[in-house]
């Protein structure tokens, strides 16, 4: 928790800054540099650097095992995967979300597989935002995914199945797939990290050679030449690569009272609100600087929980503690947080999860294509 309001990197979704002239700063190319501050570890540089480059040499070896088919099975319906380079968030569940929604629209029946990162007694913070926001889309989550869909798909419920979306599968390659999507974030460049633990990237960006389409998220988060820029690196390394750009927009509150009732606002209901926003996600950075665009001001305080934090009783006790020191009207979380937060505790306040979803600024229409073709069987 922080003694008082944080700054968030420059920059929000367009279309909230662009609104009634909220008085957004100008957005900046985000830097990302691998400082001992920014690595995942505390080991020296040295160190970090040996293990490195021990890591690249295992990936390299399990790559060139995948690419000769070994230990690889194929599921008898098509398989499209959404995953990233590295770790932390880069927009994975609201473009899984995304893809789901072009499959329905288009007639298609889709399935969600995921391993299901520290489930608790309910499922995963990630199987649960699914199935919030996708009713009616089936979601199976274990680490096992090719046992586990082979199982669903035999199943009464899984025979009308038609394709499956792989949430995180770029890594996950004992499942044969249709179409690899990459996800990377604008506001860090693969091109400017290192693989783990030295810095977060799971694997070289290399790897984007084998991947079909890219989408680069967080584009509100940086200036357009770093856009181009960016996928003009990506291009050197797989010129038939489809590229799609977006930025992280909030569409509609979803408002949780204190009595426990819900409701949906327009993102402008907590335009100048005391806010205490509150995060568990790998990349906090294009949360807190949307929230500070929707809000018209910067958050009262914020507090950064680890990634996919439980939000144990300690925890909540510190929102506790937090709202009734800054004064807070409203507690501000993700869709993801909130499904745990609603699970565990009533808050003094309101509790706001704005919906978040892609905007798309180009490449929306090819990727779209891309996505429904590999549904239907065809292999890109």
């Amino acid at each position: 928790m922080t003694n008082g309001p944080t700054t968030p990197k420059p920059g929000a979704p367009r279309p909230l800054c662009a609104d009634e002239s909220l008085g957004a700063r100008k957005p900046t190319q985000a830097s990302f540099a691998v400082s001992s501050a920014r690595r995942p570890t505390r080991l020296p540089s040295p160190i970090a650097g040996l293990l490195s480059r021990i890591y690249v040499a295992e990936i390299n070896r399990r790559n060139r095992a995948f690419d000769r088919g070994r230990n690889v099975s194929a599921l008898d319906r098509p398989v499209i995967s959404v995953g990233n380079l590295s770790a932390g968030g880069t927009g994975k569940t609201p473009a899984v979300r995304t893809l789901c929604t072009w499959l329905l629209e288009a007639g298609l029946k889709p399935c969600i597989a995921m391993r299901g990162y520290k489930p608790g007694p309910h499922g995963s913070d990630e199987q649960l935002e699914y199935e919030r926001t996708l009713p009616g889309v089936p979601v199976i989550a274990h680490p096992n995914r090719a046992a586990a869909l082979d199982r669903f798909l035999a199943s009464p419920r899984g025979a009308g199945t038609d394709c499956v979306v792989l949430d995180d599968g770029f890594q996950h390659r004992r499942l044969a797939r249709h179409l690899d999507i990459v996800l990377i974030d604008a506001s860090r460049s693969p091109f400017e990290d290192a693989p783990l633990p030295l810095g977060f990237l799971r694997e070289p960006p290399g790897s984007l050679g084998r991947a079909q389409a890219v989408i680069v998220t967080h584009a509100e988060l940086v200036q357009p030449v770093a856009v181009v820029e960016l996928i003009a690196r990506i291009k050197e390394i797989n010129p038939a690569i489809t590229p799609a750009v977006c930025s992280h927009e909030w569409s509609e509150l979803c408002i949780r009272d204190i009595d426990g009732s819900i409701r949906c606002e327009h993102v402008h209901w907590m335009r100048g609100k005391r806010a205490l926003a509150v995060c568990a996600i790998g990349n906090p950075q294009g949360f807190f600087a949307a929230a500070t665009c929707a809000l018209a001001r910067e958050p009262v305080g914020t507090i950064q929980l680890a990634d996919h934090a439980p939000f144990s009783k300690a925890q909540i006790a510190r929102i506790q503690r937090a709202i009734r020191r800054f004064n807070a009207e409203i507690v501000l979380v993700t869709i993801k947080d909130d499904v745990k937060l609603a699970r565990n505790a009533s808050l003094d306040v309101p509790v706001v999860a704005p919906h978040l979803v892609l905007g798309f600024q180009d490449g929306q229409a090819n990727l779209r294509d891309l996505v429904l073709s590999a549904a239907r069987g065809a292999v890109p």
